[in-house]
């Protein structure tokens, strides 16, 4: 039964995570909330709450716009319960996903020590290793 509940949980999850971009792409008239995609929901095992996982384009702020949804998470958990037919709708906490943001810190940190290492591997063409390459004279 441990797992049944987590599974439930994933579920109603996914399904929030559909339902709730269509809502907010069709129901919410803020510039705020522009370019938002929902990159995940975590839901409680007891279903009581949901916390939304936001991304943005590069290079937006994130805070006015999660600021914004979780002042519209009344009115979002409203219009949800009309397209999710569940005796409990749970509330909603929105919060910057920031997964992608530290990929691409660690990918740039990767790149960044990547030359530094070829570079290393490379120290002068064999010249002077005893290989007879000239050396005779």
């Amino acid at each position: 039964m441990h797992g049944k509940g987590f599974n439930r949980a994933q579920r109603v999850g996914d399904q929030i995570q559909r339902e709730l971009s269509d809502v907010i792409a069709r129901a919410v008239d803020d510039p705020r909330v522009e370019g938002v995609t929902l990159s995940a929901v975590d839901v409680s095992r007891d279903l009581g709450n949901a916390r939304v996982f936001v991304t943005l384009p590069e290079g937006v702020d994130p805070g006015p716009a999660v600021k914004a949804l979780n002042r519209a998470a009344g009115y979002l958990r409203r219009r949800l319960a009309e397209r999710l037919h569940m005796r409990y709708m749970p509330s909603l906490r929105f919060a910057h996903d920031e997964t992608f943001e530290r990929a691409s810190r660690v990918s740039l940190l990767i790149d960044s020590v990547a030359p530094a290492s070829d570079a290393d591997a490379e120290p002068d063409d064999g010249a002077g290793d005893g290989s007879g390459d000239g050396a005779e004279g």
